[in-house]
């Protein structure tokens, strides 16, 4: 009846079927094998949904692959989303783990203005500010707004969303599901196990001796969040908003870079206990933005030097507690966060003479 992809709800479908389709709500009700009035309580709810400006957006798309619109009418459901801008399946499951867990910080919305084709995930810092944790295409926004994954929190120019029930709901299936997983952290290789009592758990692996551990930290904030929340003698943050926006940035391009096509990129090599080298992988490197994201970390790693560039990645890319990073390299108890915060002074000035603190819109 519709060509459209498997990620649609059901009560989606049958809002199209009658819309678009002028399918009556008595042959949707037999197909279906439920009462009528089921189907026009699914077609209402929908209809009522539409003032939610990513989940209006999305139906006018789905809408196009039905009227054949833009010529689309005489080609498969792949070409049709692809010139229609909808993700399939299995990118829509790959960008959602990335932001959902995003948003899943404490203080993180996603903001999304009518004129952009990018949606961005903002989380409040200590400071009184703001740092861009993530960028996402608007129209995997809309397909997570159209699930109910996320939810607006006002009207306007701007919309903020937020991570509703449903949402936290499939991110914990998303962690269960060791493809998926594998296939947005290919180079770092680190399976997530699941979710334990709100906790993500994650399988770290070991440089040194190739052993395993399992360690947890909050889905509601990484390593650098938690850091970033004490205070020094003088009561003042022990890292700036400036420099919690570094790491991030240093975040957001190393899960960005797992996005493209697999390449040999050996992130282990900027570890302590990895081979020296500038850590670039071999291989074609195409053009594309996850391409771009990792000649960023790579020059990022780089500049930072040994140890250095081990303390970030391991707290800021691999999300490893400070206190599991001064065992494995050795430190002193209490030592980590010193350092840590003497990698993001230099982090900071490194992307203040490249990009400029904040960098460009990623994706």
């Amino acid at each position: 009846m519709l060509n459209l992809p498997t990620w649609v709800p059901e009560g989606a479908l049958h809002y199209l079927a009658h819309t678009e389709l002028g399918q009556p709500i008595r042959a949707l009700a037999r197909l279906a094998g439920v009462h009528a009035s089921t189907i026009l309580r699914q077609i209402r709810r929908i209809e009522t949904r539409r003032d939610d400006p990513l989940v209006d957006a999305v139906l006018r798309r789905l809408g196009e692959t039905q009227r054949g619109d833009r010529g689309t009418a005489n080609i498969d459901l792949a070409q049709r989303l692809k010139i229609i801008a909808l993700p399939d399946e299995a990118t829509l499951e790959r960008e959602a783990l990335r932001v959902l867990r995003r948003l899943c910080e404490t203080g993180s919305v996603l903001a999304v203005a009518g004129e952009m084709d990018k949606a961005v995930v903002v989380r409040d810092t200590a400071g009184g500010g703001s740092t861009r944790t993530a960028v996402v295409a608007s129209a995997v926004a809309q397909a997570m707004a159209l699930k109910e994954w996320i939810a607006p929190a006002n009207t306007g120019r701007i919309v903020r969303y937020h991570i509703t029930t449903a949402g936290r709901s499939a991110l914990d299936e998303m962690l269960k599901n060791p493809v998926l997983i594998k296939s947005q952290g290919a180079e770092a290789e680190i399976p997530f196990g699941g979710t334990i009592n709100g906790e993500d758990v994650q399988d770290m692996p070991v440089p040194d001796d190739q052993r395993t551990r399992r360690m947890r930290h909050s889905l509601a904030e990484s390593p650098l969040i938690a850091l970033a929340r004490r205070r020094d003698r003088k009561g003042k943050p022990f890292l700036s908003d400036a420099l919690v926006c570094a790491g991030e940035l240093l975040r957001e391009d190393f899960e960005l870079a797992q996005m493209g096509a697999r390449v040999t990129q050996d992130w282990d090599r900027f570890l302590t206990a990895g081979s020296k080298g500038g850590g670039q992988g071999s291989g074609n490197h195409s053009s594309d933005a996850a391409s771009d994201a990792r000649k960023r970390v790579a020059a990022a790693l780089s500049d930072l030097g040994p140890g250095l560039s081990d303390v970030v990645m391991r707290c800021c890319c691999y999300l490893e507690g400070l206190e599991t990073t001064e065992k494995r390299l050795g430190w002193s108890a209490r030592s980590g966060k010193i350092v840590l915060r003497i990698a993001l002074l230099r982090l900071q000035k490194h992307y203040e003479t490249t990009i400029g603190l904040g960098g460009p819109m990623i994706g």
